[in-house]
């Protein structure tokens, strides 16, 4: 069966083909700065190591102290770790992979 998301539309869809031709950190750099501000890369980024964390099992607190992500933001991610579309578990069942 395939998935099917709430949020899937031609633009979105375009968007990921993009991402799915970067082949470099490098050329994720330069595409990911000129279609993010800062601040959301930095949110995304934040997102994932925080479900890092929690896979591994660490606190609130110490995931607090690593990341300085807020405890509404840990728990949102928790939230999509436990309920959400698997998209963590997938991506960092692959990372652990490498």
């Amino acid at each position: 069966m395939t998935y099917r998301s709430k949020l899937q539309d031609p633009f979105t869809d375009g968007l990921f083909q993009a991402i799915l031709k970067l082949e470099t950190i490098e050329e994720c750099y330069r595409f990911f700065e000129d279609v993010c501000t800062i601040k959301e890369l930095q949110s995304i980024s934040q997102r994932l190591e925080v479900a890092k964390l929690l896979k591994e099992g660490k606190t609130y607190n110490e995931i607090e102290d690593k990341t300085g992500a807020s405890t509404a933001t840990i728990s949102r991610v928790n939230r999509c770790l436990h309920y959400g579309a698997d998209g963590y578990k997938l991506i960092l069942s692959r990372l652990e992979d490498e």
